[in-house]
């Protein structure tokens, strides 16, 4: 398993940008940023990978540089996938979280059992007995 982030080869215990992938990821980006899904903009340039993969990928803040790893994005193209992608987000209503929706349903917190006769000898049946007796209040949220 890679634990070094694509883009980058580690050299004397340092790391160094591999230009190849550089010049894929940054087209990913591209991709993006002018219109294509996530995984059309991975395969677009031979990568086959899941959509959380490419996002994974493209909001890794690493490739802005820091200590240890060089710059491979600027601050600029990352705003820009940023941006569209809070754009797709809420295009397709998928920003139900940043809305503050919540989603309402019925939890189960009560129940009631009454007691429990011994009704069978194969201990399976006699579980699936008592469960059949158990009986449920909701609470919504």
């Amino acid at each position: 398993m890679k634990h070094t982030p694509y883009g980058y080869t580690i050299v004397d215990g340092k790391a160094v940008v591999n230009e190849k992938e550089a010049k894929t990821l940054q087209k990913i980006c591209d991709n993006y940023i002018l219109g294509m899904s996530l995984v059309a903009s991975a395969k677009a340039v031979g990568l086959t990978m899941q959509h959380s993969g490419v996002k994974r990928l493209m909001r890794n803040r690493r490739y802005l540089g820091d200590d240890f790893y060089p710059a491979i994005l600027t601050e600029e193209i990352m705003e820009k996938v940023e941006k569209e992608r809070i754009r797709r987000e809420k295009v397709l209503g998928r920003d139900r979280k940043k809305q503050g929706k919540i989603v309402k349903g019925v939890v189960y917190t009560k129940f009631y059992i009454p007691k429990i006769d011994m009704k069978y000898e194969n201990p399976k049946k006699q579980t699936e007995y008592a469960y059949s007796l158990i009986e449920t209040e909701g609470c919504s949220l």
